[in-house]
């Protein structure tokens, strides 16, 4: 069994584009090529990875186990390419909810102040830890704690108060503040994946009536406007999405929450401490 980076590209182009014409496109090689090169991926596998039809292009179960890897490899590759390249370019920082919240746009400053030629590029993942997984990132902010097991290393660059998400209608937003008690009897929404709220901010005896699971904070966003519950968020949130129906209200008992900075343990890109150093001073300084 034999296949290139190449084969693992067309591949992924025709599954993206949904035809081997538009993945010829986006390639920019002829279609002729990309059909040549699945076929030779396909006679490397020994099974086939796409079905094809007069109108449409599918995956075959052996594709379908096949993509997610594929997909891995090349994000890897990716990886290695700006591991290996200058500090110069973009840095890319991944993030799920609110990147530095509101000391976003003065890290990006002094960022381009301190490294001339370089740019903090942010991207919203909804994964564990913000795109670091599929090497879509060299950084990423993350608000749940980085296990020391994981392929990860992680820095500690500062804490922000957290906040209550209610409906703009509700009685709770009539309040200046809240406590943790306002939750009683309550559905709090949760993201299980990124979210940083768990049932253990709560007492058995003075707890939410239900925690209800949602998936990305336009989800969460978009329960609570409709009135379907509440929910606590850090104040990063508060900053980069105000929503019309929804009201954020300080919790005043309520713990700091920790904000740290991850990396990939064996291939952290030069810069990667200078941006840690950075985040930390920034934190600091509020």
């Amino acid at each position: 069994m034999h296949y290139e980076l190449r084969h693992l590209r067309a591949f992924v182009a025709v599954v993206d584009q949904g035809t081997f014409t538009d993945a010829a496109i986006a390639l920019e090689v002829s279609q002729a090529t990309v059909s040549r090169t699945i076929a030779a991926f396909e006679q490397s596998l020994g099974a086939r990875v796409l079905h094809r039809t007069a109108r449409e292009v599918g995956l075959t179960s052996t594709g379908a186990r096949v993509l997610p890897l594929a997909r891995r490899v090349l994000a890897q590759m990716e990886a290695i390419d700006r591991a290996l390249a200058d500090v110069s370019g973009d840095f890319r920082v991944g993030y799920a909810w609110g990147a530095f919240g509101g000391h976003t746009t003065t890290v990006q400053q002094r960022w381009a102040a301190d490294t001339p030629g370089s740019h903090l590029v942010f991207v919203q993942s909804t994964s564990e830890v913000a795109g670091l997984e599929d090497g879509l990132v060299d950084v990423a902010v993350v608000r749940r704690p980085v296990d020391d097991d994981t392929e990860y290393d992680s820095a500690l660059i500062g804490f922000e108060q957290r906040f209550a998400a209610v409906p703009a209608d509700d009685v709770l937003a009539r309040q200046q503040s809240l406590s943790l008690h306002d939750f009683v009897g309550r559905t709090v929404a949760v993201d299980q994946v990124t979210g940083t709220t768990t049932t253990d901010l709560w007492s058995a005896e003075a707890a939410p009536a239900a925690t209800r699971s949602v998936r990305g904070v336009d989800a969460w966003l978009g329960f609570i406007a409709a009135g379907e519950g509440v929910g606590l968020t850090s104040e990063a949130t508060v900053q980069q999405h105000p929503r019309p129906g929804v009201a954020y209200r300080p919790v005043r008992d309520a713990p700091p929450l920790p904000v740290w900075l991850a990396w990939p343990r064996d291939s952290a890109r030069a810069g990667t401490a200078a941006l840690v150093q950075l985040a930390c001073e920034v934190y600091g300084a509020a």
